[in-house]
């Protein structure tokens, strides 16, 4: 059974594509294997997911996926006589790199095909995880919001949750105190900080540095201790929410953070002699999986990716939120779009993150860590043993909610990984009618078939580590 593709070209289905898969498996199962050939099949092929072999794809099909063309709109076909497609005389292999964790990062699965060590097309596969979590922010209310989205991106939780609530906040019109915005901005930073730190161990690792992968871990220990000290959590906090946040800062939390910007600072210094002059990292890094700026502009990138190709873009800075107003920094950017940037980039951020911190602790305000709205915001611990009316309001609170103004509102913030959103519908309720998250991750991948194209098989490692891509947030 077969079809015509727009370009008059013969385009077989994907039970086509299976009949023949099996036509050419039964000859070899020997006896009475047909029947387990089929039942294999049945459990492992995945129809139009799967990287099928080019001789049975269309030429528009394998021109997309060989990154020949960005997109391909509704109802425009792709002229047979002006592609010019190198299929090699040689038999290719295609096969699987996950969705096991090592080196690629969670559950991600890439199709490639290979000729010898080359890679001719690759093809990202997510959805191993599907947590349907933005699908349960709808049944959660409001206040309960912040502990649902800081479990996507595990690695920068205080991203989800500020996005989540200033799109809130957003909705309600509410205006915060002013040490809370700055605390937000503390903890964002220092979160910017350990998610570059925990990529420059991974990274390293992916490509031969093991001893990079032991630094990077302990420093972002360091990091998660103060989390703990500040939130009660290592991980996913629930700390950053609507009105506010969860608790003040710590007596102490001062000293706390002049010392870790302190050991950055040191520490950075170490890395920059260990790993960028070494000739090893510059051969693995330098001019793979290279990007241009139209490209990275057409695929939706953001973040290190955008910005490696020369595009000063960061929301910090042209759109600012928080009081990224008030605090200087510099946006770094590469020129090449190749791995070497994107790493250089992650590398020198976090020597900005840790200028931002010092200019917070200088600039902290006084005052309330959350609004005073009691619409929002319950009453003190110690009130609701001393007042019937702080217990009603704690209880009617918690177990009601609040109720949001119907209306709509996309509040971005960046990221380590680029732009992320939070996308909330109100209908009046207690609840969210539809709730989305902009993924940076989710976007990034989408350049790794363009990146990965004619780069060695050990390259294609090398492109993923630079990508940063977190599957939690990518099939939340």
């Amino acid at each position: 059974m077969s079809t015509t593709s727009r370009a008059g070209e013969p385009d077989q289905t994907s039970e086509g594509r299976r009949q023949g898969l099996l036509d050419r498996l039964r000859g070899k199962a020997g006896p009475g294997g047909e029947e387990i050939t089929r039942r294999l099949l049945a459990e492992t092929y995945e129809g139009a997911q799967e990287l099928d072999a080019r001789g049975r794809q269309s030429r528009p099909e394998l021109e997309r996926e060989m990154g020949g063309v960005l997109r391909l709109p509704e109802g425009v076909g792709l002229d047979p006589e002006d592609i010019d497609i190198d299929v090699p005389t040689d038999e290719t292999m295609i096969l699987n790199l996950g969705p096991s964790h090592p080196s690629t990062h969670g559950v991600l699965r890439i199709m490639v095909e290979l000729e010898g060590e080359t890679v001719l097309r690759s093809k990202p596969v997510v959805g191993y995880l599907h947590t349907g979590m933005e699908k349960t922010g709808e049944e959660l209310m409001y206040h309960q919001g912040s502990t649902n989205v800081t479990r996507m991106d595990y690695l920068s939780p205080f991203f989800n949750e500020l996005t989540f609530s200033l799109t809130v906040e957003r909705l309600l019109g509410l205006e915060l105190p002013p040490r809370a915005t700055w605390i937000r901005m503390l903890m964002s930073e220092l979160n910017r900080i350990s998610s570059h730190m925990l990529w420059l161990a991974t990274n390293g690792a992916d490509i031969g540095a093991i001893n990079m992968l032991v630094y990077g871990w302990r420093e972002r220990e360091v990091l998660l201790q103060f989390f703990e000290k500040v939130t009660g959590l290592r991980m996913n906090h629930n700390y950053i929410r609507p009105g506010g946040l969860a608790a003040d800062l710590p007596d102490g939390w001062r000293d706390d953070v002049t010392a870790i910007c302190d050991m950055m600072e040191r520490r950075m210094d170490e890395y920059d002699r260990l790993l960028t002059g070494q000739p090893i990292l510059q051969k693995r890094l330098q001019g793979v999986g290279p990007l241009t700026a139209e490209e990275a502009i057409d695929l939706g990138l953001t973040g290190p990716l955008l910005r490696s190709t020369g595009v000063p873009r960061d929301l910090r800075r042209d759109e600012p939120y928080l009081a990224y107003d008030q605090v200087d920094f510099d946006v770094i950017v590469g020129e090449v779009g190749d791995c070497w940037d994107r790493y250089a980039i992650r590398f020198n951020e976090i020597r900005e993150s840790v200028r931002i911190c010092r200019q917070i602790c200088e600039a902290m305000p006084s005052g309330d860590y959350r609004t005073q709205d009691k619409k929002v915001t319950p009453p003190p611990r110690n009130r609701i043993d001393e007042s019937m009316e702080a217990l009603i309001h704690h209880f009617k609170l918690y177990t009601e909610g609040f109720r949001v103004p119907p209306g709509e509102a996309y509040v971005p913030v960046e990221t380590p990984r680029g732009e992320g959103g939070c996308y909330i519908v109100s209908d009046g309720t207690s609840r969210p009618y539809r709730l989305h998250m902009r993924a940076a991750s989710f976007a990034n991948l989408q350049g790794l078939p363009r990146m990965a194209r004619g780069a060695l098989i050990a390259d294609a490692i090398a492109i993923v580590s630079t990508i940063d891509p977190v599957l939690g947030d990518v099939d939340r």
